[in-house]
C-alpha cells in the first residue's frame, strides 16, 4: 500500500516562500514521476509541477521561474519549492505519484496541504 503525506502549506504575504513536501512511505524509485496539483472550489484541478525519475521536470506556465519541484530519493519525498507566491497561488495542493506512464495510472494521492497567500 503507497501512503503519500504532503506537508508544508500555510499562510504566508504575497511575495512570500512556501516549500511544500510529500513525503512516501517506500521507495519513490518505485514510480514514473511525481507531481503537484492545486484545486481551487469551483475549478479544475491544475497541475503545477511534475519530475520523471530520470530528472525532468515540467511546470504550468503560470509558475514557470518561481516554483521549483525536486526529488530526494533518499528521503523518499518530494519537495515544491514556491517563492515570489502570488494570491491566485492559494488553493490545496496534492502530490501524486505514479508508476504508469508519466502521470498515468497506476497513480496514488496524498493528502492535501493548504496554501493561503494574502495580499
Amino acid at each position: 500500500q503507497v501512503q503519500l503525506v504532503g506537508s508544508g502549506g500555510g499562510l504566508v504575504q504575497a511575495g512570500g516562500s512556501l516549500n511544500l513536501s510529500c513525503a512516501a512511505v517506500g521507495s519513490i524509485a518505485s514510480f514514473n514521476a511525481m507531481g503537484w496539483y492545486r484545486q481551487v472550489p469551483g475549478k479544475q484541478s491544475e497541475l503545477v509541477a511534475a519530475i520523471t525519475t530520470n530528472g525532468i521536470t515540467n511546470y504550468a506556465d503560470s509558475v514557470k521561474g518561481r516554483f521549483t519541484i525536486s526529488s530526494d530519493n533518499a528521503k523518499n519525498t518530494v519537495y515544491l519549492q514556491m517563492n515570489s507566491l502570488k494570491p491566485e497561488d492559494t488553493a490545496v495542493y496534492y502530490c501524486k505519484a505514479s508508476q504508469g506512464p508519466y502521470l498515468g495510472f497506476p497513480y496514488f494521492w496524498g493528502q492535501g496541504t493548504q496554501v493561503t497567500v494574502s495580499s
